[in-house]
């Protein structure tokens, strides 16, 4: 593998010829162009500009749709709670209420 980038990069520069290249691989010269080609494309690919950081992770929709649920669902029970206890102080507040309203009466 090393030995073929070697060789297209000396192609490239000048220093041998395709035809010279193709001998030093032992392949035709049309093969030779073949693997020039996707060197260069891959090479071009790896230089792309890419933004910085880790790459994103693939978000699994199955995951995401459970996760969202899930917060969905623990937002209810939060609400819930805070119903149940609002209904609590109010049933106490007017128990002491009707207490108040005996004893003032």
């Amino acid at each position: 593998m090393r030995q073929r980038a070697l060789v297209i990069l000396q192609v490239r520069s000048g220093l041998l010829t395709a035809k010279e290249g193709a001998q030093r691989l032992r392949i035709s010269r049309k093969t030779y162009y073949e693997w020039e080609e996707r060197s260069l494309k891959a090479m071009a690919l790896a230089l792309e500009n890419r933004p910085v950081g880790r790459p994103p992770i693939a978000v699994d929709g199955e995951k995401e749709t459970l996760r969202e649920r899930v917060q969905e669902l623990e937002k209810k029970l939060y609400l819930a709670e805070k119903t149940i206890e609002l209904r609590e102080i109010l049933a106490t507040y007017g128990e002491f209420r009707d207490r108040r309203s005996k004893k003032n009466g």
